[in-house]
């Protein structure tokens, strides 16, 4: 994975934003048609993409590999919960926000954006780590996410740990391990189904940006010590740490994206379900995606010069 090939794919993902956003200031993708396409990509495309990534054929990484892989997962977000506890102070965020730089510290946006980006610019076998880290970050959301989003107030929602993306995450997993090959007919399928999952995903990121309020989040100062310690000190001290203790390159390749992209809209959503304000998380995520562009590049750029 070279420099210049990260240089082209991530300029094919802003084309395809800026057709997103071009999309919307036309209006053939307003605010109704956006959620239906996001739940298409969410619910089909996302989790066919996944499966698709382990039925390639591509991926030649061992059993041992996952398990290092899952076991990265859990420190990883292990971590991640430890920080989201410390990064509203060191930022001086009110209290009545801290539990939105909570979420937005912990629940980042590792499938919409990570999975389509993953395929774009990383090596075949790190999409099992990304596979990997989805499937906590759900098993996590749900458990640990809700319970912290409303103060205690919502139950833990068992249920929606099952949601399609995470079942097929799973599914992908276990057909790795036991290296199970189903009739072309199905493969194939789940193969046309993927594919148009950049494309969608990124026109609706497209369509995010333009509705939000960049402009005035781009003036927020603790938004920008967000981006600085979570976007980039933290992934950079990911790869830092995993190249140190001599895990393979895929592995750093894999999750150093992972924490590097920006920040979920599942937070947002659940908030908005819960009535409670969305105006930071909103801003948030449009400020943190359309940065992401720029220090995903960066970051991947230096990363895969070094390893």
């Amino acid at each position: 994975m070279s420099t210049s090939v990260i240089l082209q794919q991530m300029g094919v993902i802003v084309i395809l934003v800026s057709i997103g956003i071009y999309l919307y200031k036309k209006g053939t993708v307003d605010s109704t048609v956006s959620p239906r396409i996001s739940s298409i990509v969410v619910d089909v495309c996302n989790p066919a993409l996944i499966l698709a990534s382990i039925l390639s054929g591509n991926i030649t990484a061992t059993h041992k590999d996952l398990l290092i892989g899952m076991v990265i997962g859990v420190i990883f977000y292990s971590f991640l919960i430890i920080l989201g506890f410390i990064l509203p102070r060191i930022l001086r965020s009110a209290p009545e926000d801290r539990r939105y730089y909570n979420m937005m510290t912990i629940y980042t946006n590792t499938g919409f954006i990570g999975i389509p980006v993953a395929r774009a610019i990383l090596p075949e076998n790190a999409i099992l780590y990304v596979i990997v880290i989805n499937v906590m970050y759900s098993l996590l959301f749900y458990t640990h996410g809700i319970t912290v989003l409303s103060a205690g107030k919502e139950k833990m929602n068992i249920k929606k740990i099952f949601s399609p993306g995470t079942i097929m995450a799973v599914l992908a997993l276990v057909i790795f391990w036991f290296n199970i090959t189903p009739p072309p007919i199905i493969s194939n399928s789940i193969s046309y189904i993927g594919n148009p999952t950049v494309f969608l995903s990124m026109v609706v990121l497209g369509v995010s940006i333009a509705r939000s309020n960049l402009i005035g989040g781009l003036k927020n100062v603790r938004i920008w010590g967000y981006v600085l310690i979570r976007m980039i000190l933290v992934p950079a001290m990911v790869a830092f740490i995993l190249h140190s203790l001599k895990v393979n390159r895929d592995a750093v390749l894999g999750v150093t994206l992972m924490a590097a992209v920006p920040i979920g809209n599942l937070p947002m959503i659940t908030s908005e379900k819960m009535g409670l304000d969305t105006e930071l998380l909103s801003t948030a995520i449009a400020v943190t995606t359309a940065v992401s562009i720029i220090t995903i590049t960066a970051l991947m750029s230096v990363l895969s010069h070094i390893l």
